[in-house]
């Protein structure tokens, strides 16, 4: 700031009292070259001069002006010439006149340029000032604008938790108003059935009815899961989990149900272990089991197997049965709610949903590979760091 404001006023006043030395010598010089009459009236042009000095420069260069103004008139224009002799009257009378014309306009002519200099300095803290306004208020107004979309914001995430929360005793309460009165059915229509009074034909509507009642409750905890899932309500407890371990179980559990069914697990030297929620992991592969038992023809067997990538970090479960596939314009849809491939059966459309929904919130993903004969569904799940678990 010291160089942008200082040097040019350190100039302009060096300027000035060049300018007063340099004015006169130069007007001096075009009246010796004109080559007229030697004329006392000359003094008039240096009174003049020294007039736009001293409006220019202020009081100081004026008089130093009129001084050196004084001294040419003296020694080129008033006899005896080229000698400062003052032989005459008029010549101090020209001086006084040099000397109260520069101090008046000099006076003058500074404290205009003062008012000026104050104006100007004056105008300069104006704009100074309109700038540092200007910015506080497009400041204030960035900070209201970000005050407004905090608030918004903070609205906003007050609504998701309030509309999380209505989903959470939402399903909650269905349910429990659900899953109630389908216990008491299949409770109730068990423990008739094991009257020994009971005709066989009451025993056989007693046992479609348990059937039917176990059946409507798996298709009530298919679409509270998918509700679940669709509403980011799912509680995960992610663990390191032995793979083969709940292969195994899910296995099973199929043989239970359905123990003519053959499934093929490949022997391997060590599972991989993986990051998942025991409980959810075992659903995957149960949906995945019961749909390609569902789908394979009677006789033929199930394959089911996994390989881990420690590259990416990942491990693949594959489940293939030999049914008749599924199409190759359906292999996304399929992971819609209700939309069943051929050989889904009597599913109702949601197994594969929850499947993906449930992968996919493991950090997984599902998807269909293309097999002949049959239909593999495969899904993913994260490599655990754990080396090994105690199966549970």
């Amino acid at each position: 700031m010291a160089d942008d404001g200082g040097r040019p006023r350190v100039l302009t006043r060096w300027s000035g009292w060049v300018a007063a030395l340099a004015a006169p010598a130069l007007l001096t010089l075009v009246l010796e070259l004109a080559g007229g009459p030697k004329l006392r009236d000359y003094a008039f042009l240096y009174i003049g001069l020294v007039a736009v000095l001293a409006v220019t420069f202020g009081l100081g260069p004026s008089l130093l002006a009129a001084l050196a103004s004084f001294l040419l008139i003296d020694y080129y224009f008033v006899p005896p010439y080229y000698t400062l002799t003052i032989s005459d009257e008029q010549d101090i009378v020209n001086l006084v006149v040099l000397l109260a014309a520069a101090g008046l306009v000099g006076g003058l002519g500074s404290m205009r340029r003062t008012a000026q200099l104050r104006s100007d300095a004056l105008s300069r803290e104006l704009i100074g000032a309109n700038r540092e306004l200007e910015r506080l208020n497009r400041e204030q107004a960035e900070a209201a604008k970000v005050a407004l979309r905090l608030a918004v914001t903070e609205e906003q995430v007050r609504a998701l938790e309030e509309s999380d929360r209505s989903r959470r005793d939402f399903l909650a309460n269905v349910s429990h108003d659900l899953r109630t009165p389908i216990a008491t059915i299949l409770t109730e229509s068990t423990a008739v059935m094991e009257d020994a009074a009971l005709s066989p034909a009451a025993r056989a509507s007693l046992g479609s009815v348990a059937a039917e009642a176990r059946r409507l409750n798996s298709v009530v905890a298919d679409i509270l899961d998918m509700a679940r899932i669709e509403g980011n309500a799912l509680d995960l407890q992610l663990e390191p989990v032995d793979l083969g371990y709940a292969i195994e179980a899910a296995v099973e559990r199929l043989r239970r149900s359905s123990p003519e069914r053959q499934v093929r697990v490949p022997p391997t030297d060590a599972a991989p272990v993986v990051l998942a929620d025991w409980r959810r992991l075992g659903q995957v592969l149960d949906n995945l089991l019961a749909n390609a038992d569902r789908a394979a023809p009677a006789g033929t067997p199930i394959d089911i197997g996994s390989n881990a990538d420690e590259a990416e970090r990942m491990v693949t479960v594959r489940v293939r049965d030999h049914g008749p596939g599924i199409p190759e314009e359906l292999r996304e849809r399929v992971f819609e709610r209700f939309v069943r491939g051929e050989e889904s059966g009597a599913g109702t459309g949601l197994g594969l949903a929850i499947v993906r929904g449930l992968a996919e919130a493991q950090a997984g993903r599902a998807w269909i590979e293309p097999a002949s004969p049959g239909a593999t569904v495969a899904f993913s799940l994260p490599l655990a760091d754990a080396a090994a678990v105690t199966p549970e």
